[in-house]
């Protein structure tokens, strides 16, 4: 059932993805083409703060905090394996792993890969900081709105 603090926390995870993303990208190579890749991260972030933030909102701030944490990390991994699968499967339609299983082992080590270029100090900073403020949002939107 739709909630002002799933809301909040939705749009909260999907404004600090943008920001992460567009951070990422002075980070990797410059022939990369990125598309909708802000877009995309937002998303997740959106469905991260609906489905996993939002409903844990109202159990107190240190709660907040811990959501906010478990809600940023379940977004990271989230977007890293759209990533990886969305490189995985042009490499398979280019034909260049010989069988499913190649092509799965070549999905965790782009996800390892793309995982590295996260470890940057401003990214972990943004991430924490984001993860704190949208706990904290969610926590104040479920007191606010019951």
């Amino acid at each position: 059932m739709p909630t002002a603090a799933k809301l909040f926390s939705g749009l909260g995870l999907a404004v600090l993805a943008f920001i992460v993303s567009e951070m990422v990208k002075p980070l990797v190579p410059d022939r990369t083409q990125f598309g909708h890749f802000s877009l995309w991260h937002a998303g997740i972030g959106f469905l991260c703060g609906w489905i996993v933030v939002g409903p844990r909102a109202g159990r107190g701030l240190g709660a907040a905090i811990s959501n906010g944490i478990t809600g940023v990390a379940a977004a990271v991994v989230w977007c890293l394996a759209l990533q990886a699968g969305n490189r995985m499967v042009v490499r398979a339609f280019d034909r260049r792993y010989d069988s499913i299983l190649e092509a799965i082992a070549n999905g965790f080590e782009l996800i390892a890969e793309y995982a590295r270029v996260l470890v940057d100090g401003q990214i972990v900073a943004t991430l924490l900081v984001g993860a704190v403020l949208v706990g904290y949002l969610s926590e104040a939107t479920a007191r606010r709105w019951r």
